[in-house]
């Protein structure tokens, strides 16, 4: 069984951040990814709020991460962790594929996209019902596209997406949008995105693809329709940290931790989106990083 000095679960900003930073304080890392390197940011067309950087797309973000772990001969394997279990001298990190040994552990998991919760909507995902425009976008080029949400995603989303669709509807549910100033002036400035507010959807029209929407206006109870071979929905996203209840305190499902991103249980840390706390931002993110690989590299000097 391999054995290292720390075990960085997630490659997201959060824990690319953290693993640059083991290594640079002299520990062996391994990093445990389930899918792709960089989270969520890796979807962001673009990205504005990291001091020093005007602005830089998510994906060029995240391979910039890469590049210094890479620099650093950092390992990882693409795997997905079922079960940590604590032993008298660390944990044991079980994953789909392989079990390893180390001394600590840094749990940075993130979240995952937010479903809408309506009937067909797992069905007809990937046949119209996406949660990433920079992923899917480009297949309706030159159509028109529905957009679900109303905060800094949905209209980062909504401004990719009209560059190449001749008209993007963003459906807010409730009267006003959440996203920061500048992104709703950007998209209140584009002359073929379209913005409905106070509607809810009831239904994805078509048979084996998507063919249509269905809301509700909220207010006058008068049905919505959109005929649109696709949706994006941006409504936020959820954490899937349940396989760690056992070792940590959970919040509505995100990690409890001290400002030095200490759970409950002596040796785990928990950084970035997977925590309990009130931002979540990629600045954020990269910063709990630094906190998290600095606690742990103390934990695994001291004990």
């Amino acid at each position: 069984m391999d054995s290292y000095d720390i075990i960085v679960v997630g490659g997201g900003p959060a824990g690319m951040s953290c693993a640059l930073n083991i290594l640079r304080g002299g520990k062996t890392v391994l990093l445990l990814e389930k899918e792709n390197f960089g989270g969520q940011i890796a979807t962001s067309p673009r990205v504005e709020n990291i001091a020093g950087i005007k602005d830089i797309s998510g994906q060029e973000f995240t391979d910039k991460l890469y590049d210094q772990l890479d620099a650093l001969g950092f390992v990882f394997e693409l795997e997905d962790v079922q079960k940590i279990t604590k032993k008298s001298d660390g944990f044991i990190v079980k994953t789909d594929y392989n079990e390893y040994e180390c001394k600590a552990v840094v749990l940075a998991t993130g979240c995952k996209h937010r479903h809408i919760g309506v009937d067909r909507e797992e069905e007809l995902i990937g046949k119209g019902v996406s949660y990433c425009a920079v992923c899917d976008g480009a297949f309706y080029k030159g159509e028109e596209v529905a957009l679900i949400g109303d905060a800094n995603s949905a209209l980062q989303y909504a401004l990719a997406l009209s560059n190449y669709c001749t008209k993007v509807h963003i459906c807010a549910l409730f009267d006003h949008l959440f996203a920061d100033k500048i992104l709703c002036d950007r998209v209140k400035e584009k002359e073929n995105i379209d913005i409905r507010y106070n509607i809810e959807l009831q239904e994805f029209i078509g048979k084996d693809e998507l063919s249509g929407l269905r809301f509700r206006d909220k207010n006058t109870g008068e049905p919505v329709n959109y005929n649109v071979r696709a949706v994006f929905i941006a409504i936020g996203q959820i954490p899937d940290n349940d396989r760690y209840a056992e070792l940590v305190d959970l919040d509505h499902g995100y990690i409890v931790t001290d400002e030095l991103m200490q759970t409950k249980t002596p040796g785990i840390f928990a950084i970035g989106d997977c925590r309990s706390k009130k931002y979540r931002q990629v600045a954020t993110a990269t910063g709990d990083g630094l906190v998290g690989a600095l606690s742990a590299c103390n934990y695994v000097e001291t004990h």
